[in-house]
């Protein structure tokens, strides 16, 4: 049976999604991995539709995705904050729930709480005197926490120490063959 993984994250919104969606699918076919990522060009917007109605439908169809797919390869770099992209960790907790494997990697290597001390710089909070989870772990403690749990290994970071671009493959690359070899 070959291995089907659902190639969750915000790499949707790049401007090149489909181009980007292919390099991780031709990487995870090397690998011997189907991967099957949650564009929405197979998904069209009927004229009169509302926006709930389409966002909806985009909703159901990610779900079936996920659940025709055995892991979860989530991309879970910062997004729009100093933290993973909010719905990609709704995608991480459904199969945290469903009790399927998890993998995750980030193309940060900065921790989750100097990103977060960063933002709080730009953005004070509006309550003074927030703590800032300082435990030395990439994200939220939740997240890297499920990825272990669920996956048997951490969130993959850049080995170099250095943030690399948001939409370079090459720590995406080293968890797929990290899969490959389990």
């Amino acid at each position: 049976m070959t291995l089907k993984a659902y190639l969750a994250g915000p790499d949707v919104f790049l401007p090149n999604a489909r181009e980007h969606a292919q390099r991780k699918i031709e990487l995870c076919a090397r690998y011997g991995i189907i991967g099957r990522t949650p564009l929405n060009q197979d998904i069209q917007r009927l004229a009169g539709m509302s926006n709930d109605d389409f966002a909806q439908a985009i909703f159901r169809k990610d779900i079936a995705m996920m659940e025709g797919c055995d892991i979860i390869i989530a991309n879970l770099t910062p997004f729009r904050g100093p933290s993973a992209d909010s719905g990609t960790l709704v995608e991480v907790g459904w199969f945290l729930g469903r009790g399927r494997p998890i993998f995750a990697y980030s193309n940060a290597a900065s921790l989750f709480a100097d990103r977060t001390r960063l933002q709080v710089e730009a953005l004070p909070d509006r309550i003074s005197g927030l703590v800032v989870e300082g435990m030395g772990q990439p994200d939220n403690l939740m997240i890297p926490g499920a990825v272990l749990a669920a996956g048997g290994y951490p969130m993959l970071l850049p080995l170099d120490g250095a943030d690399h671009a948001f939409d370079a493959l090459d720590v995406f690359e080293r968890c797929v063959a990290l899969i490959a070899q389990r």
